[in-house]
């Protein structure tokens, strides 16, 4: 196995672990953020760019997922919310 795919093994292999824990803490959220960066990474580093931009999509999507959650759970609401 080379270095390569061993990266592209650990990304991927965080992925599923912050996924199958992320309703513990939005801190898996976050690692599964991280994780889709890195696999986003090894995509275009290993060529599939199709794969490394879905990935791209997919960190963003985390990303906006943890804001979210962290703001649902500290008990902040936006400005206006819940007011007609």
């Amino acid at each position: 196995m080379d270095a390569l795919t061993a990266f592209g093994l650990f990304s991927v292999t965080t992925m599923v672990a912050c996924y199958a824990f992320e309703d513990r803490s939005h801190w898996f959220i976050l690692g599964f953020a991280a994780s889709c960066a890195l696999a986003s990474i090894y995509g275009f580093l290993q060529g599939a760019w199709p794969f490394g931009l879905v990935e791209g999509v997919w960190t963003f999507i985390a990303l906006h997922r943890w804001q979210a959650r962290k703001r649902s759970r500290s008990g902040v609401t936006s400005v206006g919310a819940g007011q007609d």
